[in-house]
């Protein structure tokens, strides 16, 4: 979902990738979601997180706590921030619960990608 806002809301100097500690494929709940704000994630795919291309990178945004312990070590020349979100593919409950979580942690992303490309447009 960040890639997705990211892609949008980020001026075209940025390239944009998405990649976690583990594959697990394209939730299709967060496909769901995203396109009820009208952008289609529907071809991404689930990477893993690569050292070297990490190293290449200006600004790394951890958004889960797993992913920001597990994340490889990078050069101090790497932004690395931390988004504190929940991880919805973990949320239980009713389907309808379920799609809820997914869309607060979607509104979630959107407002902080949003801050994000404010500050890094400017």
């Amino acid at each position: 979902m960040a890639e997705g806002f990211a892609k949008k809301l980020l001026n075209d100097s940025w390239h944009v990738e998405s990649a976690g500690i583990e594959k697990h494929g394209l939730n299709p709940l967060a496909v769901k979601v995203m396109s009820e704000k009208k952008i289609d994630i529907s071809r991404n795919q689930s990477k893993l997180i690569d050292r070297a291309y990490l190293n290449q990178c200006d600004l790394v945004v951890t958004l889960c706590g797993d992913a920001r312990d597990r994340c490889p070590v990078t050069p101090p020349t790497v932004e690395k921030r931390h988004w504190p979100l929940r991880d919805p593919a973990q949320a239980h409950g009713s389907n309808l619960e379920v799609l809820d979580v997914f869309r607060q942690v979607r509104d979630q992303i959107e407002k902080r990608v949003a801050a994000l490309a404010k500050q890094l447009n400017a």
